[in-house]
């Protein structure tokens, strides 16, 4: 229901003006870089050498922090950079669109579900294709299959797809390193991706001047996963990401674009340090409440998906609800590792749907306590287990300052020399669609008049 009536919502907004009275600004660029997990507390050590981003900082406007939202996953936040609405409008609460079989099976996350089936908002890149401007991402998310983006390079991109093609005819690419992106044996690792990104980016600039490029890069998240933040590989790996980065603006460079192009560079999370695990489907399949052997569950009365440093509960069957609840809330208010348990009826004041809004939102809410991380998967019969390989996640409660993340921009529009103490990424859009010459229908965030000439 909920699904039906925001994408009937989104029909009707998405049929309202989007141009500002002056027009939308088909002369003006706009470069929208993500740096997958950078914590604003890594931006403050100067010992990181990050030339290309200090330059744009010192050359522009940035903030100390920036406020993320909730649930402070990849998907969710990219989301919320370009929609500039809260997630219980947009709708996007997992790096995927989660789905809930019938009969008691536990919910799945199907990854690439097209935009329209996840994206209840309409996002800048609608409003700047509906002005009759053009856009292009790489490696953006929550984008498959959307309309409104001219030139796309996905995650998982295809032979077949035309960006792919023109890079291949252009010697930018090779049919084997996009074979090297598939999942599988043969896939590369992220900085190789990554790589694959930039090259991808900088073509789309070079050769088709999109008025909006939206570019993510997902190098430190995975390196920050598997080594924690502030060790010596995510260091490496924020440098390396500085990097790609300069690249890209030396493209803008050869093609003429910088003096007409913003630049902004963010994040989607921070990041917390991990030692363990907390799983709670193991204590679900103790109690009675799902089973299954070994390390999969076929059938469950409730079911928790782990995202890190929180995790959805869902009674599976409607009318078991009421009576598991507060069997549920007890069971994992006296768990280690668990710090919080909320009431998915709550979720509006964390910017959060309710469960009737959006059936991805769940039943419960489960915060991990420092040091823990909360996962789905069952191994063995431990509730909490060293974590091993894994040192760092996100996914914790936007107010906790070590999930802030970092905000920069530079170039036209742009005053130079402002620092201000916090912004929101709820911010992001509503002030790149004014400098774009549009306006959205109405957003959570404001534009940010103050970093504007």
């Amino acid at each position: 229901m909920m699904h039906r009536f925001a994408s009937a919502l989104f029909a009707l907004v998405a049929s309202l003006p989007t141009a500002s009275a002056a027009g939308p600004a088909k002369d003006h660029h706009v470069i929208l870089v993500s740096i997958d997990g950078f914590p604003a507390y890594l931006w403050a050590d100067p010992t990181l050498q990050l030339p290309n981003l200090r330059k744009l900082a010192a050359t522009g406007a940035s903030a100390k922090a920036m406020t993320v939202s909730n649930p402070s996953i990849t998907w969710i936040n990219h989301t919320t950079l370009v929609t500039g609405v809260e997630p219980r409008t947009h709708g996007v609460l997992f790096n995927g669109l989660l789905v809930r079989p019938a009969g008691g099976k536990p919910p799945v996350i199907e990854q690439w579900a097209p935009k329209d089936k996840m994206v209840f908002a309409p996002a800048l890149y609608d409003l700047a294709h509906r002005a009759e401007l053009t856009t292009a991402e790489s490696d953006w998310v929550a984008v498959t299959d959307a309309d409104s983006i001219t030139w796309s390079f996905a995650e998982l991109p295809k032979l077949g797809d035309p960006v792919v093609k023109e890079m291949i005819a252009a010697g930018v690419a090779t049919e084997e390193e996009i074979g090297w992106m598939q999942m599988g044996p043969n896939r590369k690792g992220v900085a190789f991706l990554d790589a694959m990104w930039t090259r991808a980016a900088i073509h789309m600039l070079e050769t088709h001047k999109p008025n909006l490029l939206l570019y993510h890069t997902l190098n430190t998240d995975a390196t920050h996963h598997n080594y924690g933040p502030r060790s010596g590989p995510g260091s490496t790996a924020l440098e390396l990401a500085d990097r790609y980065i300069g690249d890209l603006l030396a493209a803008a460079d050869r093609v003429g674009l910088r003096e007409k192009t913003t630049v902004v560079v963010a994040t989607d999370h921070g990041f917390k340090k991990v030692s363990k695990f907390v799983q709670p489907n193991v204590a679900l399949r103790q109690a009675g409440l799902a089973r299954g052997l070994g390390p999969s569950i076929s059938s469950c009365d409730a079911y928790v998906m782990g995202q890190g440093g929180m995790g959805f509960v869902y009674v599976t069957s409607p009318e078991k609800r009421a009576a598991l609840l507060p069997q549920l809330k007890e069971l994992f208010s006296k768990m280690e590792g668990i710090a919080q348990v909320i009431d998915g009826e709550e979720g509006p004041r964390l910017g959060m749907p309710k469960p009737g809004e959006n059936p991805g939102m769940g039943d419960l809410v489960l915060y991990a306590a420092d040091g823990y991380a909360i996962r789905k998967e069952l191994n063995g019969d431990q509730v909490v287990l060293p974590a091993e390989n894994y040192a760092g996640t996100h996914g914790y409660l936007n107010s906790d300052p070590e999930l802030d993340g970092i905000f920069i921009a530079s170039g036209a529009g742009i005053k130079k020399g402002v620092v201000l103490d916090r912004v929101r990424n709820l911010d992001v859009a509503p002030t790149l669609a004014k400098l774009m010459g549009l306006a959205f229908p109405k957003t959570d965030g404001r534009v940010l008049e103050e970093i504007l000439e």
